[in-house]
């Protein structure tokens, strides 16, 4: 079994940024890679970033060049950076981890893109 811990989400002008942590315990060695997924009101769940055990890292194209994922292995927390926010980002934003035993979620965290 794997918990995660999202937090660092909350409301940004358009232009601002925003970190996002994602705290992993329990059998943290048994994940293969860690992802952050967001979804906005009415539409389905989408992958934005996800980092392997190597440190391999894949954006979808509506993030790349803007959101940077990151881990931090002592801490067994990822990170997701957000910056050149807009509104179209704003979501409620996952952790999931793929781990030999199955794919594990986290709460979710608000992001609200806004003036």
């Amino acid at each position: 079994q794997v918990q995660l811990v999202e937090s660092g989400g909350g409301l940004v002008q358009p232009g601002g940024s925003l970190r996002l942590s994602c705290a992993a315990s329990g059998s943290i060695f048994s994940i293969y890679h860690m992802d952050w997924y967001r979804q906005a009101p009415g539409k389905q769940r989408e992958l934005v970033a996800r980092i392997t055990n190597g440190g391999t890292t894949n954006y979808s194209d509506s993030v790349k060049g803007r959101f940077s994922i990151s881990r931090d292995n002592a801490k067994n927390t990822a990170f997701l950076q957000m910056n050149s926010l807009n509104p179209e980002d704003t979501a409620v934003y996952y952790c999931a981890a793929t781990a030999i035993t199955g794919i594990y979620w986290g709460q979710g965290t608000q992001v609200t893109v806004s003036s």
